[in-house]
């Protein structure tokens, strides 16, 4: 979709989803002190799963019965939520928590990328190749040079933060091919379904049963982390996608990492070192950049 112009609701929303995604780093940490990965991400899609089947259910959508479309969910869940989730989970066990949400942030670095090598009119415009290379330096002095050359848990964390996000990018291109005939909620709903539907027997195999027996603590982040940080968020980020576009939606990637690095601050005495800092206002410029509403301004 393109971009448009900003209204006051649709900057409040923004906001809401940029307070609400930050807040899920934090979520997932605190349920991590309990549950291993793969049941942290079971817990995660399960939930949503069901309240967005309650959702489509409700509002009498349209619910694909060709197998074709199907395996689509099945891929997709495995792009955008299994394997994302499981490395920006594995990677909290050894990285701050306001450290993942900045990798995080580099999807949209990466969604360009991507997009320009599979779609013939996503092609890297001069501004966009700008952008793009400041938010790779970004990601490099985020993770600080010297880490780059080392094989500990600490770096070998930061690079499955950063493979996360190139899930993600593989997972929008996934979406345009074979999902964009669907409603947004109901391919929500498809993929997070076939993301349950994989990670139950592979959950179940690796590390036992789906745990129950949990503390109220717990239970209170998957529920923060699954129902309103997954289920309804994706209900939010499609109706911002439908008022403002998909260029402004970027934007929410700019709000993210300064909510989770203060909950992570204040919460769990989470401190980053100075380059990570630098590394999300180069980050941060990189996505302005690739935003490009900056140059119109300046233009006018």
């Amino acid at each position: 979709m393109t971009q448009q112009t900003l209204s006051g609701r649709a900057w409040a929303d923004l906001f809401v989803l940029g307070l609400i995604w930050g807040g899920v780093f934090l979520a997932t940490r605190v349920a991590l002190d309990e549950i291993s990965v793969v049941h942290s991400v079971a817990h995660r899609v399960i939930w949503a799963a069901l309240i967005l089947w309650i959702y489509v259910l409700v509002r009498r959508l349209p619910v694909p019965r060709d197998a074709a479309t199907w395996g689509a969910f099945l891929v997709m869940g495995l792009l955008n939520n299994l394997i994302p989730f499981s490395l920006l989970n594995w990677s909290q066990l050894y990285i701050e928590s306001g450290l993942a949400s900045i990798f995080n942030a580099t999807t949209a670095v990466f969604g360009v990328v991507v997009a320009a090598i599979f779609f013939a009119d996503e092609r890297l415009s001069l501004r966009k190749s700008v952008g793009v290379l400041i938010g790779f330096g970004g990601v490099a002095t985020t993770i600080g040079l010297e880490n780059l050359l080392r094989f500990d848990p600490r770096s070998l964390a930061q690079l499955a933060a950063i493979s996360a996000t190139l899930s993600y990018a593989f997972a929008g291109v996934w979406a345009r091919k074979r999902l964009s005939h669907l409603r947004p909620q109901v391919a929500a709903m498809g993929m997070l379904t076939g993301s349950a539907i994989i990670i139950l027997p592979v959950a179940w195999y690796l590390d036992g049963p789906l745990p129950m027996a949990l503390s109220l603590t717990t239970w209170s982040a998957i529920a923060y982390y699954a129902i309103v940080a997954t289920a309804l968020a994706y209900l939010l980020y499609y109706r911002i996608l439908a008022m403002a576009g998909s260029g402004n939606l970027m934007l929410v990637t700019l709000i993210i990492p300064p909510v989770a690095i203060l909950l992570g601050a204040g919460l769990r005495a989470e401190a980053l070192p100075p380059n990570a800092f630098a590394g999300l206002g180069l980050l941060a410029l990189g996505l302005i950049v690739l935003d490009g509403r900056i140059f119109n301004l300046l233009r006018r």
